[in-house]
């Protein structure tokens, strides 16, 4: 499976942020599992609002659409990832696979059609980790540029 990547840049000093951007920061050196992700996210965005953002896909989704906290609306944001590469192993084929693994416990109220056809295409090597996934939901939001700082 291919998936298409969001538009990146690597960079390695501030003169490269764009004009009219936010910039906002993500350190994948504090990123240990799927939970942490999370905690690093509500770190960067949400300061200010008296709630956070859950563990959820779809809550980073809607975060990047902006409306609440540190984006309003559609303005263009540049997201800078320090360490992507510890955040890409942690977030790779064993944390992906047990993810799914939850989502088809027995008391599990998703659709386990889906995960398990989630899961079979992770274990052939055509599915995508939970670090893919990520990338893919950063890449359809038009005003967010992905910038990589190992």
């Amino acid at each position: 499976m291919i998936v298409p990547l969001p538009h990146f840049t690597t960079a390695t000093n501030s003169r490269t942020a764009l004009s009219n951007s936010k910039q906002i920061v993500i350190d994948g050196n504090a990123v240990h599992d799927i939970p942490s992700f999370y905690d690093e996210v509500n770190r960067a965005f949400m300061q200010g609002e008296d709630w956070i953002l859950g563990a959820s896909l779809d809550a980073f989704s809607d975060l990047l659409f902006g409306g609440f906290g540190a984006i309003k609306g559609n303005e263009p944001v540049e997201l800078v990832w320090l360490n992507q590469r510890r955040s890409r192993e942690v977030l790779g084929f064993e944390t992906t696979k047990a993810y799914y693994t939850e989502k088809l416990a027995p008391d599990s109220p998703f659709n386990k059609t889906h995960f398990t056809e989630k899961l079979k295409a992770l274990e052939s090597g055509e599915g995508q980790t939970y670090f893919d996934i990520i990338l893919e939901i950063i890449a359809e939001h038009p005003n967010i540029k992905l910038i990589i700082r190992e």
